[in-house]
């Protein structure tokens, strides 16, 4: 992915959780199951320097890093740092970028003097491949000797990943919706997005964004709210009109979006080649052509099923 396009992604994350319902509506998935504990008025801070966070207002201490989104929120009274980072692309080192986030920020909070609140951080991840790395720091190390295991400190990374997410647990309808629409642009499901359903304009946008589809503002109808059915017939008009098939721009029918070349489509069948003759031992020739020919939508579904795959049989009621 180019600078660029991460770029983009990282702004309207960050323009998206700039939201506070959003932002608690998110936190409170990562951190609780979507147990509603943190509320948006219980939000202090919008800002992601952390200076502005501790130490004194006439003389901030110094931080070196800045984190994507941050903020103090008050639960029950006690305050507590919630860091989250968004990334758009697979990071194997970001277990570490996050320990020193997180350390950062207790440090700081200690030179400063002042009270020393918990830190809580996760990852927002908006790619569109399998994020591989390990959930702990332990995990990430080449060995550890036994005696030594109850002395090596921990650290744990959360990841949110957009693609996975069950949103029938979120309550912030701008959350919600970026979430249904970017999971459907994501595997191609022409059908959802073309629900006869009423969504903020601002939703739609960001979740072509975040999926790297060719839709712009100007594209879709007026107004801070648009039917979805009305703005694909309108978007599929468009694309008909230069000569184009609806899948052919978009990807939808085709199961490949728009913007992301046809290589993609082929990476990915390497990967999940790769991947299945780990998990299985062995791929069968007739498999293997199979998957060649298979949709970028069934293979998406793939990926998102990976894990419950034991056998070949089990790729194939997946991808036929």
């Amino acid at each position: 992915m180019c600078i660029k396009e991460r770029n983009t992604s990282d702004t309207t994350c960050k323009k998206l959780l700039r939201d506070e319902g959003c932002f608690a509506d998110l936190c409170n998935y990562a951190f609780f199951n979507g147990r509603q504990v943190i509320q948006p008025e219980e939000l202090v801070s919008r800002e992601n320097d952390l200076s502005t966070l501790i130490g004194k207002v006439d003389n901030p201490t110094e931080i070196k890093r800045y984190r994507d989104v941050v903020r103090k929120a008050s639960i029950h009274g006690d305050y507590v740092i919630i860091g989250v980072e968004h990334q758009s692309t697979f990071d194997e080192n970001m277990i570490f970028r996050m320990l020193n986030y997180d350390a950062t920020t207790y440090i700081n909070q200690a030179e400063s003097k002042q009270e020393v609140y918990p830190v809580g951080s996760f990852v927002f991840y908006t790619g569109d491949k399998e994020w591989k790395s390990p959930e702990t720091l332990k995990e990430t190390l080449k060995s550890i000797p036994p005696e030594m295991g109850p002395y090596i400190n921990d650290w744990r990374l959360p990841v949110i990943d957009l693609k996975t997410m069950d949103a029938r647990k979120l309550t912030n309808r701008r959350l919600r919706e970026v979430v249904e629409i970017s999971q459907s642009m994501f595997t191609g499901n022409y059908e959802r997005l073309s629900e006869d359903r009423i969504i903020e304009t601002e939703s739609f946008v960001m979740a072509a964004t975040f999926t790297h589809t060719n839709i712009r503002r100007e594209d879709l109808p007026e107004g801070d709210e648009i039917n979805m059915c009305e703005a694909m017939d309108r978007l599929f008009q468009k694309f008909e009109n230069q000569g184009m098939e609806k899948g052919e721009l978009i990807g939808f029918e085709k199961g490949e979006r728009s913007g992301i070349e046809k290589g993609k489509r082929e990476e990915k069948q390497s990967t999940l080649k790769e991947q299945l003759k780990v998990k299985l031992g062995t791929l069968s020739s007739p498999l293997e052509n199979q998957l060649t020919n298979t949709s970028l939508e069934k293979l998406n579904q793939l990926t998102l099923n990976i894990f419950n795959v034991t056998s070949e049989e089990d790729v194939l009621r997946i991808i036929n």
